[in-house]
């Protein structure tokens, strides 16, 4: 895991994109501050540049250097949720422009997964995870299902966890607004 890791860190660092696994499903990521690598994942995925894509990081801490004001309830959902939580905030900072909503909002989860929080930790910034396929197609479960578009598509393919073959699940997501009234979206 190590060494894909150091990997994974130098395509992202140059502004790359990357196949690689999450919390949820494999997801296709890039430096989430960096239009143009942002935009090669909307290009790859055939996908709308007004639909927003969610980033990962590593620690709730982090949350205040991407968020101008986290609802006081955010910290609860966290401690609390036992399996993947995407939480839309308003007000994003510090991303970049393209991976953000229309209203400025912004999807970020915090993973638990060993590969993606260690490579977050690794990079120092968020990464764009959307899943692994093209806009409109069913998402991969695993590794295999993953179309050879995709594949091709990214500069680097990580091989931790390639031979998984359980089911992944994309995770629930929430809309948070600035009072702390909850949403659920999914």
């Amino acid at each position: 895991m190590t060494e894909d890791i150091q990997k994974a860190y130098e395509v992202l660092k140059a502004g790359g994109l990357i196949l690689y696994p999450t919390d949820t499903i494999w997801g296709i990521g890039c430096d989430a501050t960096n239009d143009a690598a942002v935009q090669r994942v909307y290009d790859l995925k055939k996908r709308t540049d007004n639909k927003a894509m969610l980033v990962l990081i590593d620690n709730a801490v982090k949350l205040e250097t991407y968020i101008s004001e986290v609802p006081e309830i955010t910290w609860d959902l966290i401690e609390v949720n036992d399996k993947p939580l995407t939480i839309i905030f308003s007000g994003a900072k510090n991303l970049s422009p393209k991976l953000l909503g229309e209203d400025g909002s912004v999807g970020i989860r915090v993973t638990q997964e060993t590969f993606s929080r260690r490579l977050c930790e690794r990079f120092r910034k968020p990464l764009v995870s959307t899943s692994a396929n093209i806009t409109g197609e069913a998402f991969p479960s695993n590794f295999h299902e993953i179309a050879e578009e995709i594949r091709n598509g990214v500069d680097y393919i990580v091989k931790y966890r390639q031979d998984d073959r359980t089911e992944a699940q994309p995770s629930s997501i929430l809309k948070l607004s600035a009072g702390g009234v909850v949403k659920v979206i999914r």
